[in-house]
């Protein structure tokens, strides 16, 4: 019996090579690709699926080129392995390539609609602009009208000043002047008085 069975080993190893195209052949495609995302959360959850489908196809690839090291028939075993990671890695392509492309096309239309708004914004600014210009140069006209107006205001305080002290100075030079002349005249009534009445006592002194 077991020489039987070792002359057989190297026509079943003929054989299983024979046979594992054949079932290569009979493994059923990736799956369609998925209908289109209507909206940024479908694509963004979608491009999450396809990256978790690709990471998990690399982690089960290892796996299976591990195993394929403890097989008798390594070399088809690794090209198993690698047909079936690579079927996984272009499903989940498929299924990333119609969501980075509604968020591609999404984004230009949200450029697209600021550019557009923003042209027809344009009138708009202009008016506004010109409008704030207006206002700027009137609200700077008036605040140099104010500035004017308050420097003649204190030009005018100062004259003003000027002429209150001038005349002040002019009552209290005035006063100073009718002390001095009341003054005066009443020193002079004082010595016509004494001189009176020196004159006076003079003439009621007998004569020798």
């Amino acid at each position: 019996m077991m020489p039987i069975r070792r002359s057989l080993l190297p026509g079943l190893f003929v054989f299983l090579l024979l046979l594992s195209p054949a079932l290569r052949a009979q493994t059923p495609a990736p799956d369609a690709a998925p209908a289109e995302p209507q909206t940024l959360e479908q694509a963004s959850a979608q491009r999450e699926r396809a990256k978790a489908m690709h990471k998990s196809a690399e982690e089960r690839y290892v796996v299976e080129q591990e195993a394929c090291y403890r097989k008798f028939l390594v070399s088809s075993c690794l090209e198993d392995a690698k047909n079936h990671y690579t079927r996984s890695v272009i499903e989940a392509r498929n299924i990333d390539i119609p969501a980075r492309e509604f968020q591609r096309e999404a984004k230009r239309a949200e450029v697209d609609a600021r550019e557009a708004q923003r042209l027809a914004d344009t009138p708009r600014r202009e008016a506004e602009q010109k409008e704030q210009g207006k206002e700027f140069r009137s609200a700077n006209e008036l605040r140099a009208a104010e500035r004017e107006q308050k420097i003649a205001a204190k030009a005018q305080q100062a004259a003003e000043g000027r002429r209150k002290l001038a005349a002040e100075q002019a009552q209290w030079q005035a006063r100073q002047d009718e002390r001095a002349k009341k003054d005066a005249e009443r020193a002079a009534r004082k010595a016509s008085e004494d001189a009176r009445a020196e004159a006076e006592a003079a003439a009621r002194v007998p004569k020798p």
